[in-house]
């Protein structure tokens, strides 16, 4: 998921490098949405493992 993160953050920063603004900002949203994701499910993961002791 970070991976496809970082993919689209790139290609945010390419589209907005050439001009085109509408798709830079949608990538970057997406790209920004992906990481949140990314920490929460790094941040249960972690917790759940805490717990169960491993």
């Amino acid at each position: 998921m970070l991976g496809w993160a970082l993919a689209f953050l790139l290609l945010s920063l390419v589209a907005a490098l050439f001009g085109f603004g509408g798709i830079a900002s949608a990538s970057a949203g997406i790209a920004q949405i992906l990481f949140v994701l990314f920490l929460v499910l790094f941040a249960v993961t972690v917790v759940v493992r805490l717990v169960r002791g491993r």
